[in-house]
């Protein structure tokens, strides 16, 4: 089956005039923020570069790989820039926050296409440690930074620009893409054609019963791949669709694997019952614990991961960082039973979870 490139190369002619934005240029545009446009792209919302002018001036740079998420990424940008449909499409308004001390990690990029409206992308979480701490943040935290920096960038966007606007991102941007859409006010709300969430996860209780958000649920377009863990986490109000994949398991959050077929996704009838089940088991546990106890857990696993050292989760399993860990919980008694604790209960939670699953498939 078709991937993303060969969508490319199959509709690579054929103007936005002709076929408006679909699910699958959403998806394009929010892999392509996931490359760093530092210095090439402007950080002023009513200024434009081209697509193919950025990836002249980001493939003549020396240090593209460490621009990156993984190698596709370069294939993406240098197929999207040789491509009719997209070559001439304005990036603007880029912004990249990475804040350490303050557990943020925050990129968007505005497309501006030949039709007259902006696409916000959001990037999802990068490779780095503070990046997926953040992210754990979501799940007792109502609202973390990247979030409030994402409503931030849409307002500054709609008040520099009367364009129509669709949001969106993959993972992460995906989250902070409905966040966004969600606060932003009724006026500018009206303004959103689409908000697209790509296997992003959900967000805790309080957002489910805002008016805000209730009121855009109409606008969003959620797709989750068969397997999909991280866009099952946490609670969703908005209806979701799913797709197959090239992939296994949890790798089938990588966006590059989804399949395509024409001017959209390949859709599945469901999620497999495996997933299902594991997703349940999560929410049941994490439903188990409340805001203070999340916090306390999610900062132990942080501490442990960060006492090797890691500033990216490729370091983590590394040797020297598997050592580290051993030493830490044996030297630190507190982490130790605190993460013996929180894992035990998982497990409890899952073997029940099991134990009732079995008992139904022998009920007749």
């Amino acid at each position: 089956m078709a991937d993303l490139f060969e969508y490319i190369t199959w509709r690579g002619d054929i103007p936005f005039s002709q076929v408006p934005v679909n699910n699958v240029d959403a998806l394009l545009f929010s892999a392509l923020v996931y490359i760093n446009f530092d210095g090439i792209v402007t950080t002023k919302p009513n200024a434009a570069i081209p697509l193919h002018s950025a990836a002249d001036a980001f493939f003549a740079l020396e240090d593209t790989d460490s621009r990156i998420r993984v190698k596709n990424d370069l294939t993406l940008l240098r197929t999207m820039a040789q491509s009719p449909r997209y070559r001439d499409i304005g990036l603007s308004f880029y912004q990249n926050l990475f804040i350490p001390e303050e557990e943020t990690q925050f990129a968007a990029l505005s497309f501006l296409l030949p039709d007259g409206s902006a696409f916000l992308a959001f990037r999802g979480t990068d490779t780095s440690l503070v990046g997926w701490k953040e992210d754990f943040n979501m799940s007792f935290q109502d609202t973390v930074p990247a979030q409030q920096e994402a409503l931030r960038y849409t307002q500054a966007f709609a008040a520099n620009n009367q364009m129509i606007l669709r949001l969106g991102g993959h993972s992460k941007g995906g989250n902070l893409a409905v966040f966004a859409a969600a606060k932003c006010g009724l006026f500018l709300q009206k303004r959103i054609a689409a908000v697209f969430n790509n296997d992003g996860p959900g967000f805790t209780e309080y957002l489910m019963g805002d008016a805000g958000y209730l009121a855009m649920v109409p606008k969003i377009r959620t797709f989750i791949p068969e397997s999909s863990i991280i866009g099952m986490l946490l609670e969703h109000e908005e209806p979701y669709r799913v797709i197959k994949s090239r992939q296994i398991s949890l790798l089938q959050h990588e966006p590059y694997s989804w399949e395509v077929l024409g001017g959209d996704f390949i859709y599945a009838d469901a999620m497999s019952s495996e997933t299902v089940f594991m997703g349940n088991a999560i929410k049941s546990w994490l439903r188990s614990m409340n805001k203070e106890e999340r916090s306390t857990f999610v900062d132990g696993v942080y501490d442990l991961l960060s006492s090797s050292g890691a500033n990216t989760v490729d370091q983590l399993i590394e040797p020297k960082a598997l050592l580290q860990y051993i030493k830490t919980i044996h030297t630190n008694n507190d982490l130790r039973q605190l993460l013996s604790a929180e894992l035990t209960d998982l497990a409890k939670i899952v073997k029940g979870a099991l134990s009732r699953r079995l008992s139904e498939k022998e009920i007749p």
